[in-house]
């Protein structure tokens, strides 16, 4: 009985772990499909809901960083440069609603598949066009209602910091 038993109780398992990885995914994508609901233009003013300038400041200066800038909202999100501990300029970008600093020479947690991956999640489709540069990954997708976006993605999290319609 033990024998037939065993691979029930490991297909279980796997069942379990599998469900495991994926329940968190679902709703960490949803709460991310909010967010860029909320910068949904990219203009040269912040989206509402965007936090003021002098809160970007103060995000900028809690990551570390000293003498901005040349802020402006550009392109969906905040850009500057920035002094940082060792004296040298840096380039930054700044989520608009999160406050999130993005350093332009910081690396990816992220590959490009796991991008695409974490779009294709989010509800994101056709999703062509993936590029890390200053910072931030770049991405063209549609909507799940078909429209034609432009996307800012978090390198670190995958979550979509910016979308522009085409």
């Amino acid at each position: 009985m033990i024998k037939r038993m065993l691979p029930l109780l490991i297909g279980l398992s796997v069942c379990a772990a599998v469900a495991a990885q994926v329940a968190p995914a679902t709703s960490t994508s949803t709460a991310r499909t909010v967010q860029t609901t909320t910068t949904t233009t990219w203009t040269t003013q912040a989206p509402t809901g965007a936090l003021s300038e002098d809160a970007i400041k103060t995000a900028i200066a809690n990551a570390g960083y000293k003498e901005v800038k040349g802020l402006k909202f550009k392109d969906g999100v905040w850009r500057s440069k920035a002094r940082g501990g060792n004296h040298k300029w840096v380039k930054l970008a700044v989520g608009p609603v999160n406050g999130v600093v993005y350093p332009a020479d910081a690396p990816s947690r992220l590959n490009k598949n796991e991008v695409n991956a974490k779009l294709a999640a989010a509800g994101y489709q056709n999703i062509k066009d993936i590029e890390f540069d200053h910072g931030l990954w770049s991405a063209e997708a549609k909507t799940p209602h078909g429209t034609d976006v432009d996307l800012l993605v978090d390198p670190n999290d995958g979550a979509v910091v910016a979308q522009s319609h085409d």
